[in-house]
Protein backbone atom coordinates (compact mmCIF):
# COMPACT_ATOMS: atom_id res chain seq x y z
CA UNK A 1 0.00 0.00 0.00
CA UNK A 2 2.84 2.48 0.27
CA UNK A 3 3.94 2.01 -3.00
CA UNK A 4 0.43 3.37 -4.26
CA UNK A 5 0.36 6.29 -1.81
CA UNK A 6 3.31 7.08 -2.98
CA UNK A 7 2.47 6.87 -6.64
CA UNK A 8 -0.79 8.77 -5.34
CA UNK A 9 1.15 11.78 -4.27
CA UNK A 10 3.60 11.85 -7.27
CA UNK A 11 0.56 11.91 -9.61
CA UNK A 12 -1.22 14.28 -8.17
CA UNK A 13 2.06 16.69 -7.92
CA UNK A 14 2.48 16.12 -11.55
CA UNK A 15 -1.33 17.54 -11.81
CA UNK A 16 -0.54 20.47 -10.27
CA UNK A 17 2.79 21.28 -11.89
CA UNK A 18 0.84 20.49 -15.21
CA UNK A 19 -2.01 23.10 -13.93
CA UNK A 20 0.50 26.06 -13.21
CA UNK A 21 2.45 25.33 -16.01
CA UNK A 22 -1.01 26.05 -18.58
CA UNK A 23 -1.83 28.93 -16.62
CA UNK A 24 1.55 30.51 -16.79
CA UNK A 25 1.55 29.94 -20.52
CA UNK A 26 -1.81 31.43 -20.89
CA UNK A 27 -0.47 34.68 -18.55
CA UNK A 28 2.53 34.38 -21.22
CA UNK A 29 0.25 34.17 -24.40
CA UNK A 30 -1.69 37.72 -22.82
CA UNK A 31 -1.01 41.27 -23.81
CA UNK A 32 -2.87 44.05 -23.32
CA UNK A 33 -2.97 47.12 -25.40
CA UNK A 34 -4.66 50.66 -26.27
CA UNK A 35 -5.33 52.23 -29.09
CA UNK A 36 -6.74 55.39 -29.42
CA UNK A 37 -8.86 56.95 -32.36
CA UNK A 38 -9.53 60.25 -33.33
CA UNK A 39 -10.68 62.00 -36.71
CA UNK A 40 -6.96 63.23 -37.10
CA UNK A 41 -5.85 66.68 -38.31
CA UNK A 42 -2.64 67.81 -40.66
CA UNK A 43 -2.05 70.87 -38.32
CA UNK A 44 1.13 70.59 -36.56
CA UNK A 45 -0.66 72.78 -33.68
CA UNK A 46 -2.58 70.42 -33.01
CA UNK A 47 -0.18 67.89 -31.75
CA UNK A 48 -0.12 69.23 -28.24
CA UNK A 49 -3.67 68.47 -27.72
CA UNK A 50 -2.99 64.84 -28.83
CA UNK A 51 0.34 65.04 -27.36
CA UNK A 52 -1.90 66.16 -23.98
CA UNK A 53 -4.72 63.18 -24.22
CA UNK A 54 -1.58 60.49 -25.06
CA UNK A 55 0.31 62.05 -21.73
CA UNK A 56 -3.11 61.44 -19.83
CA UNK A 57 -3.95 57.65 -20.60
CA UNK A 58 -0.53 56.36 -20.48
CA UNK A 59 -0.34 57.79 -16.72
CA UNK A 60 -3.79 56.55 -15.54
CA UNK A 61 -3.09 53.01 -17.58
CA UNK A 62 0.87 52.60 -16.98
CA UNK A 63 2.99 49.88 -18.58
CA UNK A 64 -0.02 49.17 -21.18
CA UNK A 65 1.52 49.83 -24.48
CA UNK A 66 -0.80 53.16 -26.14
CA UNK A 67 -1.00 53.33 -30.00
CA UNK A 68 -2.92 55.63 -32.63
CA UNK A 69 -5.18 55.91 -35.57
CA UNK A 70 -6.81 58.36 -37.24
CA UNK A 71 -10.12 57.69 -39.14
CA UNK A 72 -9.66 60.30 -42.02
CA UNK A 73 -8.27 58.88 -44.83
CA UNK A 74 -7.71 62.80 -46.28
CA UNK A 75 -5.61 63.38 -43.59
CA UNK A 76 -3.54 59.88 -43.30
CA UNK A 77 -2.73 60.88 -46.98
CA UNK A 78 -1.31 64.47 -46.35
CA UNK A 79 0.54 63.56 -43.39
CA UNK A 80 2.04 60.67 -45.41
CA UNK A 81 3.14 62.97 -48.12
CA UNK A 82 5.23 65.16 -45.77
CA UNK A 83 7.04 62.21 -44.63
CA UNK A 84 4.95 61.07 -41.95
CA UNK A 85 2.94 57.80 -40.91
CA UNK A 86 -0.25 57.62 -39.33
CA UNK A 87 -2.39 54.53 -39.29
CA UNK A 88 -6.04 53.83 -39.94
CA UNK A 89 -7.99 51.86 -37.23
CA UNK A 90 -7.24 48.67 -39.52
CA UNK A 91 -4.03 49.05 -40.28
CA UNK A 92 -3.34 49.73 -36.65
CA UNK A 93 -5.36 46.41 -35.07
CA UNK A 94 -3.29 44.62 -37.72
CA UNK A 95 -0.42 45.61 -36.74
CA UNK A 96 -1.58 44.84 -32.99
CA UNK A 97 -2.31 41.42 -33.73
CA UNK A 98 0.55 40.73 -35.79
CA UNK A 99 2.57 42.30 -32.77
CA UNK A 100 0.72 39.49 -30.40
CA UNK A 101 -1.81 41.81 -28.44
CA UNK A 102 -4.33 39.47 -27.35
CA UNK A 103 -6.60 42.15 -25.66
CA UNK A 104 -6.88 45.54 -27.07
CA UNK A 105 -9.38 48.59 -25.92
CA UNK A 106 -10.25 51.07 -28.75
CA UNK A 107 -10.98 54.36 -27.01
CA UNK A 108 -12.79 56.54 -30.22
CA UNK A 109 -11.46 60.38 -29.41
CA UNK A 110 -14.28 61.66 -31.73
CA UNK A 111 -16.94 63.98 -30.22
CA UNK A 112 -20.52 62.26 -31.10
CA UNK A 113 -21.41 59.00 -31.95
CA UNK A 114 -21.43 60.00 -35.92
CA UNK A 115 -20.42 58.06 -39.10
CA UNK A 116 -16.86 58.34 -38.40
CA UNK A 117 -18.10 56.24 -34.42
CA UNK A 118 -20.01 53.55 -36.71
CA UNK A 119 -17.43 52.74 -39.28
CA UNK A 120 -14.61 52.64 -36.39
CA UNK A 121 -17.08 50.24 -33.90
CA UNK A 122 -17.76 47.87 -37.19
CA UNK A 123 -14.13 47.88 -37.90
CA UNK A 124 -13.21 46.72 -34.49
CA UNK A 125 -15.69 43.91 -34.06
CA UNK A 126 -14.33 42.79 -37.12
CA UNK A 127 -11.00 42.08 -35.15
CA UNK A 128 -12.74 39.82 -32.25
CA UNK A 129 -11.46 36.69 -32.30
CA UNK A 130 -8.99 36.85 -35.28
CA UNK A 131 -7.22 33.51 -35.79
CA UNK A 132 -3.52 33.99 -34.64
CA UNK A 133 -4.48 37.23 -33.48
CA UNK A 134 -6.29 39.81 -31.27
CA UNK A 135 -8.76 37.58 -29.01
CA UNK A 136 -10.69 40.37 -27.81
CA UNK A 137 -11.20 44.08 -28.99
CA UNK A 138 -13.52 46.95 -27.28
CA UNK A 139 -14.63 50.23 -28.19
CA UNK A 140 -15.36 53.32 -25.60
CA UNK A 141 -18.22 55.20 -26.28
CA UNK A 142 -17.42 59.22 -27.76
CA UNK A 143 -17.34 61.79 -25.52
CA UNK A 144 -20.97 62.64 -25.86
CA UNK A 145 -22.87 59.29 -25.66
CA UNK A 146 -24.99 59.00 -22.78
CA UNK A 147 -27.14 61.95 -20.28
CA UNK A 148 -24.37 62.45 -18.00
CA UNK A 149 -21.88 63.00 -20.24
CA UNK A 150 -24.04 65.84 -21.50
CA UNK A 151 -24.20 67.09 -18.02
CA UNK A 152 -20.36 66.94 -17.22
CA UNK A 153 -19.01 68.18 -20.56
CA UNK A 154 -21.63 71.36 -19.83
CA UNK A 155 -19.94 71.60 -16.20
CA UNK A 156 -16.79 71.71 -17.63
CA UNK A 157 -17.21 74.45 -20.00
CA UNK A 158 -19.00 76.17 -17.91
CA UNK A 159 -16.08 76.62 -16.10
CA UNK A 160 -13.84 77.63 -18.61
CA UNK A 161 -16.02 80.20 -20.26
CA UNK A 162 -18.49 81.48 -17.05
CA UNK A 163 -15.68 84.79 -16.74
CA UNK A 164 -16.11 85.51 -20.25
CA UNK A 165 -20.47 86.00 -20.64
CA UNK A 166 -22.13 89.30 -19.85
CA UNK A 167 -25.13 90.72 -20.81
CA UNK A 168 -23.78 91.65 -24.08
CA UNK A 169 -21.33 88.90 -24.76
CA UNK A 170 -22.30 85.49 -25.67
CA UNK A 171 -19.61 82.33 -26.27
CA UNK A 172 -20.60 80.48 -29.77
CA UNK A 173 -19.59 76.96 -30.30
CA UNK A 174 -18.44 75.66 -33.65
CA UNK A 175 -18.96 72.37 -33.99
CA UNK A 176 -18.60 70.25 -37.19
CA UNK A 177 -21.58 69.08 -37.68
CA UNK A 178 -22.96 65.59 -40.02
CA UNK A 179 -26.21 64.16 -42.14
CA UNK A 180 -25.84 61.67 -39.93
CA UNK A 181 -28.76 61.22 -36.74
CA UNK A 182 -26.18 62.13 -34.53
CA UNK A 183 -26.58 65.54 -35.62
CA UNK A 184 -29.15 65.54 -32.77
CA UNK A 185 -26.41 66.10 -30.04
CA UNK A 186 -25.48 69.81 -31.05
CA UNK A 187 -28.37 71.12 -30.67
CA UNK A 188 -29.04 68.72 -27.96
CA UNK A 189 -26.03 69.86 -26.24
CA UNK A 190 -27.04 73.56 -26.62
CA UNK A 191 -29.78 72.87 -24.26
CA UNK A 192 -27.86 71.67 -20.96
CA UNK A 193 -25.37 74.72 -21.96
CA UNK A 194 -28.41 76.75 -21.64
CA UNK A 195 -29.21 75.37 -18.07
CA UNK A 196 -25.92 77.19 -16.71
CA UNK A 197 -26.70 80.73 -19.36
CA UNK A 198 -28.93 81.82 -22.09
CA UNK A 199 -25.76 83.50 -23.29
CA UNK A 200 -24.00 79.59 -24.70
CA UNK A 201 -24.61 79.08 -28.50
CA UNK A 202 -24.35 76.24 -30.65
CA UNK A 203 -23.40 76.25 -34.68
CA UNK A 204 -22.27 73.45 -37.06
CA UNK A 205 -20.31 74.21 -39.89
CA UNK A 206 -22.28 71.04 -41.99
CA UNK A 207 -25.05 70.15 -39.99
CA UNK A 208 -27.60 72.00 -37.74
CA UNK A 209 -27.80 75.09 -36.73
CA UNK A 210 -26.16 76.75 -38.79
CA UNK A 211 -24.99 80.09 -38.16
CA UNK A 212 -27.80 81.69 -40.43
CA UNK A 213 -30.11 80.55 -37.73
CA UNK A 214 -28.19 81.92 -34.89
CA UNK A 215 -27.62 85.50 -35.52
CA UNK A 216 -30.97 86.59 -35.60
CA UNK A 217 -30.79 85.03 -31.71
CA UNK A 218 -27.69 86.70 -31.31
CA UNK A 219 -29.89 89.85 -31.68
CA UNK A 220 -32.82 89.68 -30.43
CA UNK A 221 -30.97 88.98 -26.83
CA UNK A 222 -29.16 92.64 -27.36
CA UNK A 223 -25.60 90.38 -27.93
CA UNK A 224 -22.92 92.99 -29.33
CA UNK A 225 -19.82 90.56 -28.38
CA UNK A 226 -19.47 87.37 -29.84
CA UNK A 227 -16.51 84.64 -28.04
CA UNK A 228 -16.20 82.16 -31.40
CA UNK A 229 -14.64 79.13 -29.71
CA UNK A 230 -14.01 75.40 -31.69
CA UNK A 231 -16.43 72.14 -30.60
CA UNK A 232 -14.22 69.59 -31.83
CA UNK A 233 -11.09 67.55 -30.31
CA UNK A 234 -8.64 70.00 -32.00
CA UNK A 235 -8.46 73.87 -33.24
CA UNK A 236 -7.76 72.40 -36.97
CA UNK A 237 -8.79 73.61 -40.40
CA UNK A 238 -12.54 74.70 -39.38
CA UNK A 239 -11.77 76.16 -36.45
CA UNK A 240 -8.31 78.45 -37.87
CA UNK A 241 -10.12 78.78 -41.68
CA UNK A 242 -14.15 78.64 -41.30
CA UNK A 243 -14.41 79.95 -37.86
CA UNK A 244 -11.53 82.42 -36.99
CA UNK A 245 -10.42 82.98 -40.74
CA UNK A 246 -10.37 86.16 -42.79
CA UNK A 247 -12.41 85.39 -45.76
CA UNK A 248 -15.98 86.47 -46.39
CA UNK A 249 -17.47 82.89 -45.54
CA UNK A 250 -15.75 82.63 -42.15
CA UNK A 251 -17.83 83.10 -39.13
CA UNK A 252 -15.47 85.78 -37.55
CA UNK A 253 -15.89 88.04 -40.65
CA UNK A 254 -19.64 86.99 -40.91
CA UNK A 255 -20.65 88.21 -37.33
CA UNK A 256 -18.27 91.50 -37.95
CA UNK A 257 -20.08 92.34 -41.05
CA UNK A 258 -23.57 91.83 -39.02
CA UNK A 259 -22.72 94.28 -36.35
CA UNK A 260 -20.94 92.18 -33.55
CA UNK A 261 -17.29 92.61 -32.17
CA UNK A 262 -14.96 88.82 -31.92
CA UNK A 263 -13.04 87.33 -29.46
CA UNK A 264 -11.23 84.21 -30.62
CA UNK A 265 -10.76 81.31 -27.64
CA UNK A 266 -8.79 78.80 -30.47
CA UNK A 267 -8.75 75.87 -28.03
CA UNK A 268 -9.98 72.38 -28.90
CA UNK A 269 -11.62 70.35 -26.42
CA UNK A 270 -8.74 67.46 -26.19
CA UNK A 271 -7.13 70.56 -24.89
CA UNK A 272 -8.88 70.64 -21.15
CA UNK A 273 -7.91 67.88 -19.04
CA UNK A 274 -11.12 67.85 -17.76
CA UNK A 275 -13.28 67.43 -21.27
CA UNK A 276 -10.09 63.93 -21.24
CA UNK A 277 -11.50 62.62 -18.14
CA UNK A 278 -14.77 62.06 -19.95
CA UNK A 279 -13.17 60.01 -22.61
CA UNK A 280 -10.83 58.53 -19.88
CA UNK A 281 -14.01 57.90 -17.77
CA UNK A 282 -15.05 55.43 -21.62
CA UNK A 283 -11.93 54.02 -21.86
CA UNK A 284 -11.84 52.78 -18.34
CA UNK A 285 -15.23 51.03 -18.40
CA UNK A 286 -13.91 48.96 -21.17
CA UNK A 287 -10.78 48.17 -19.65
CA UNK A 288 -12.25 46.82 -17.08
CA UNK A 289 -14.51 44.57 -19.24
CA UNK A 290 -11.04 43.33 -20.72
CA UNK A 291 -8.85 42.91 -17.57
CA UNK A 292 -6.71 45.66 -18.45
CA UNK A 293 -5.77 47.92 -15.51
Amino acid sequence: MKWFKNYTILLTALMLVNTLSVEAHKKTKTKQGILLVTFGSSYPETRLAFENIDEIVKAEFPGIEVRWAYTSKMIRKIIRKRGGEVDSPAEALAKMGEDGFTHVAVQSLHIIPGKEYDNLKQTVEAFNNMPKGIQVAEIGTPLLFLDHDLIKLADVLHEQFKNRLNSKTAVLFMGHGTHHQSNIYYPGFEYYLKQKSDQYFMGTVEGFPLLDAIIPQLKSKGIKKVVLTPFMSVAGDHARNDMAGNEEDSWKIILEKEGFSTEIAMTGLAEYDEVVAIWVEHLRAICQELGIR
